[in-house]
């Protein structure tokens, strides 16, 4: 899963970059409100495709991930009832 989310992430950025150089380069020649409509929404994309980068899918495990303190994990798997093997 994590690989679509990296894909949609470019796919947006790219999108992004598109719609801006578009905008600023070729656009503006003929009307600069739609130069500065595209651009306008060429900013908003770069957030959404941050979170859509970034959200966890219902298969990631990330409670399950240790802390890298072994005293904490230690700790929590107490708490949960599980024994770590070594």
């Amino acid at each position: 899963m994590y690989a679509h989310r990296r894909h949609v992430y470019f796919v947006m950025m790219g999108t992004c970059l598109v719609l801006f150089v578009v905008g600023c380069a070729v656009v503006r020649l003929w009307s600069v409100p739609a130069a500065v409509g595209m651009c306008v929404v060429a900013m908003v994309i770069p957030p959404i495709a941050a979170i859509v980068a970034n959200r966890r899918g219902p298969d990631d495990r990330w409670w399950d991930d240790p802390s890298g303190d072994p005293k904490s994990d230690e700790w929590w798997d107490e708490l949960d009832g599980k024994r770590r093997r070594r």
